[in-house]
């Protein structure tokens, strides 16, 4: 029976590489579709995108249905397993995030191109990629182990992800028999390193936030009021230098209530993980590591919470200077949470705490998408997560090094309250990804062991049933 598994195993593996080309072809020609949710403008490039997908997935075996969701189309389909097998559902995405044309240099953000085993292109990682391995992965099992191999699956897309995800409730909500399932697979995350597949186990909630400060009525001449008049943009940035202490870290009061201390498993588990400075700000590009003192690297990344300015406006950003005193500042503010914090809880803090440092004189308003926010959800230990780590060894080739944790965001709290499922993680990106920024790709070996990594958890968790 080993001897059985061992060339089944090589025959996934081979039947994914011997593909290759194809399956950067496909994802080349689903890159090509602008499907920028955030962007009205490109409300029909959604419904075209999630047209592509829905075709795929019908070519690889599953039946498909569109959902609307707000100006957005989210995809779903399913596909009959072994008998007696476990029902998955996947979550994944097909919206991407907005993109600057002017500040890529390898392409163009929807002209996708192939360049020393990376595709660039706005999405290819984050999620087209992650969400295409699941194609190819049923293709493969399919091929090897036959049509009817592997668990009931059942695919959810989502088109609003980039933007929160807003409807997804409602959804789920709605047909709580379409989704219903023993388990959800949550393939939106990054991996360790290339060549160190370690299972994501937990991932962060989010939290937005904006600050407005006004000054005067309107933009007034800095040599005419200067010295008398509030100025929001110094306001503004003396409240954002007091949101951490001297040694990097939160400095709200109450922001941490509900944060564990770090177990001794856990602290094994992340130290366990490779971590080279110099190529962690080599693959980043982030030039140096910072951070709250007293936690490394890693524990910041995962199981601590973080606040970070994500955007400052104020004057005269672009163009020619008017050297005026501007009429308001704004700052955007990203706040990360950990397993046990609240975001109803973290707001109300930061609400406390704005009201306390903001100058009597000065009048602002802070606005907070508490709708859209995401709780931090950390994954139950037992089976579905001994199989996924089974699988992830598999789909690699080599041993999984400790566990790490997503320190982004998403609604995996939301479907494993909604669904009474847990959730385990299973993504294909890496950091030097560039999620969200300019030359955003994905590393073809990470596509390949992808798919190869899910056909074989589909293979176990048939197995274990």
């Amino acid at each position: 029976m080993g001897d059985q598994t061992a060339a089944a195993d090589d025959a996934i593996g081979a039947f994914l590489e011997a593909r290759r080309d194809e399956m950067v072809d496909r994802l080349s020609a689903w890159v090509e579709i602008p499907s920028v949710s955030a962007d009205p403008e490109r409300r029909i490039d959604g419904v075209r995108s999630a047209h592509w997908i829905a075709a795929e997935l019908r070519d690889a075996g599953f039946t498909t249905t569109l959902l609307p969701a707000g100006d957005a189309v989210t995809v779903f389909a399913e596909r009959e397993g072994a008998p007696g097998a476990p029902t998955v559902l996947v979550y994944t995405h097909h919206d991407v995030r907005h993109a600057k044309p002017e500040e890529w240099s390898e392409t163009a953000p929807f002209v996708p191109v192939l360049r020393e085993g990376r595709l660039y292109g706005r999405g290819a990682s984050d999620a087209k990629g992650q969400a295409l391995a699941h194609v190819w992965a049923q293709r493969a099992l399919a091929a090897v182990d036959g049509p009817d191999a592997g668990v009931h699956l059942k695919l959810l897309v989502d088109g609003e992800e980039e933007i929160g995800s807003p409807h997804l409730k409602n959804l789920l909500e709605a047909d709580p028999d379409r989704f219903a399932c023993d388990l959800v697979v949550f393939s939106d995350t990054l991996q360790w390193e290339v060549d160190s597949p370690a299972p994501v186990t937990s991932m962060r909630g989010t939290l937005t936030a904006t600050l407005t400060v006004q000054g005067p009525d309107r933009d007034v001449h800095s040599g005419a009021a200067s010295g008398v008049t509030v100025n929001p943009a110094l306001v503004l940035s003396r409240v954002l230098a007091q949101l951490h202490d001297e040694d990097g870290g939160i400095a709200i009061p109450g922001f941490h209530d509900g944060v564990a201390p770090l177990s001794d498993e856990r602290a094994a588990e992340l130290d366990a993980l490779p971590f080279d400075p110099d190529d962690w700000t080599r693959r980043t590009e982030t030039r140096v590591i910072v951070g709250e003192k007293g936690f490394t690297p890693k524990e910041r990344l995962w199981v601590r919470p973080a606040i970070e300015v994500i955007s400052l406006l104020a004057g005269d950003p672009e163009g020619i200077e008017r050297s005026v005193i501007p009429r308001e500042a704004r700052a955007s503010l990203s706040i990360r949470t950990v397993a046990n914090q609240r975001n109803h809880d973290v707001a109300d803090a930061l609400r406390a705490f704005i009201a306390d440092v903001m100058p009597r004189e000065a009048t602002y308003r802070l606005e907070l998408d508490e709708d859209i926010a995401q709780e931090p959800y950390v994954s139950p230990p037992g089976p579905y997560r001994d199989a996924l780590e089974r699988a992830l060894a598999l789909g690699h080739g080599r041993p999984i090094q400790g566990r790490m944790g997503n320190a982004g965001g998403g609604p995996a709290e939301l479907l494993s309250r909604e669904l009474d499922a847990p959730v385990v993680f299973l993504g294909t990106g890496l950091a030097e990804d560039h999620w969200h920024a300019s030359d955003e790709s994905i590393d073809l070996r990470m596509l390949v062991r992808g798919a190869a990594t899910l056909a074989h958890l589909w293979r176990e968790l048939a197995a274990a049933s």
